[in-house]
């Protein structure tokens, strides 16, 4: 049957699939192109299982062309959004990336909210993960290099303040036993701990609230020495069963404050204040004063040293307690009074601590002892001047280490030059022969 017959036969059928393959066609040349086109969200990019999406919209309106980028575990993406401000970034493999708006595509003096472009965004049970972005008008402030480090050279020399408090007391202890207290980081949780019950759960003011824990602080040291130090030196026990004691005690009184406070951080009366900007520098009255009250408690620390009787006693003790003893000097009355001061220095730091992190954690003080043993080495080891001189290097070395490695990792810094300051001089800064002041 020839085909000219057929279609004789069947004019209309074949009529309509003619229709049917002329529609077709045309519908493929519409949607091709479409599909791949730039302004559909993450049109260009490789499809994977994981993506990060969202809608840029100023004053309910969607914003196109603005450039949106996603980085993290050597991995690079970005897109821009499209006439309905919607965009979509694929990534590799769910992880912790940090996506970044660039704000030179926004619409002048708009900016991203926050006190950043950028933030940190993961993913939940699921392989996407809407991100919303918020936009308001503003434009961003900028520091220069100098102006971050003149904030964080300021930073520094609070935290390091505060820590000598601690290393001061740790190094006192150590000058007059010999003793490595590794529960005196729970002496300084202990501080914020007691002004934490005495403001929130007693309602008492917060100037009442810090006077108990300070009066609690110096009780502690006295229970401690009192209840177990002062027995057990006098059964002879030697310094390396001492400090196995001290760990026990640290372990002890740590998941005891979990207990009482749970594992939460909680916040003291007034912590995070709005900053005071004094030229570059943006610092809270909190910060003021706790320079002021740091600086204050460490000269009141130099005068018992250096002028009076019991502290030239405690110098004595640190240098021979043998001789000291055979001197007429009280010497377990002098460690007794020692283990108070450095407790009450320790709930006093803690205090000022809680609102420099800020915050109250059961914990706090476990993360401050490795910077106090390394503030006592870098010093040289029983001197408290020793003490305040390493501890201000390592507040302002882990400050302004961030300017060049991430915030985690500021800790280590303190570390690096406290090797290289031991390979260089093993006594440290102000080792030498008279081990306290």
């Amino acid at each position: 049957m020839k085909p000219t017959t057929l279609i004789a036969r069947h004019p209309s059928r074949w009529l309509v699939l003619l229709l049917g393959a002329l529609v077709a066609g045309a519908l493929l040349l519409v949607a091709g192109p479409a599909y791949a086109a730039p302004d559909t969200p993450g049109g260009d990019q490789e499809k994977t299982d994981f993506y990060f999406a969202g809608v840029i919209t100023f004053d309910d309106e969607p914003v196109p062309d603005v450039t949106v980028s996603v980085e993290g575990g050597g991995f690079e993406a970005e897109t821009v959004t499209d006439a309905d401000g919607r965009w979509r970034l694929y990534v590799p493999e769910k992880a912790t990336y940090t996506l970044t708006v660039d704000e030179s595509t926004l619409p002048d003096g708009v900016i991203v909210e926050g006190d950043s472009a950028s933030q940190e965004v993961e993913f939940g049970l699921t392989g996407s993960k809407i991100v919303n972005l918020f936009l308001g008008e503003g434009v961003r402030v900028t520091q220069s290099f100098g102006e971050q480090l003149l904030i964080r050279l300021t930073n520094g020399l609070n935290f390091g303040l505060l820590l000598a408090l601690a290393a001061m007391g740790a190094a006192l202890i150590y000058g007059t036993t010999g003793l490595s207290n590794f529960a005196h980081g729970e002496m300084v949780t202990w501080g914020a701990l007691l002004t934490l019950i005495a403001t929130s759960l007693w309602h008492l003011p917060l100037w009442a609230g810090i006077a108990v824990a300070i009066a609690g602080g110096a009780l502690l040291g006295l229970a401690l020495d009192v209840a177990l130090w002062r027995p057990l030196r006098r059964r002879g026990l030697g310094i390396v069963q001492l400090m196995i004691v001290s760990i026990g005690l640290s372990l002890a009184l740590r998941y005891t404050f979990q207990y009482v406070i749970g594992g939460a951080t909680q916040q003291l009366p007034g912590a995070s204040p709005p900053p005071i900007q004094l030229g570059p520098i943006s610092i809270s009255y909190i910060d003021l004063i706790s320079m002021g009250v740091s600086i204050v408690a460490i000269l009141g620390v130099g005068y018992f040293l250096l002028g009076t009787r019991v502290g030239k006693a405690t110098r004595a003790i640190s240098d021979n307690p043998q001789l000291a003893a055979a001197s007429g000097i009280n010497v377990d009355r002098v460690v007794r009074l020692v283990w108070v001061l450095a407790a009450t220095l320790a709930a006093l730091s803690g205090i000022l601590w809680a609102y420099f992190r800020p915050g109250v954690r059961w914990d706090m003080g476990t993360q401050m002892l490795l910077l106090i043993f390394a503030a006592i080495t870098l010093g040289g080891l029983g001197t408290a001047f020793g003490a305040l001189v390493g501890s201000l290097i390592v507040g302002i070395v882990v400050e302004t280490s961030t300017l060049w490695i991430p915030s985690d990792l500021k800790y280590t810094g303190a570390l690096v030059v406290l090797i290289l300051v031991l390979l260089m001089r093993p006594q440290g800064l102000l080792g030498r022969k008279e081990r306290l002041g």
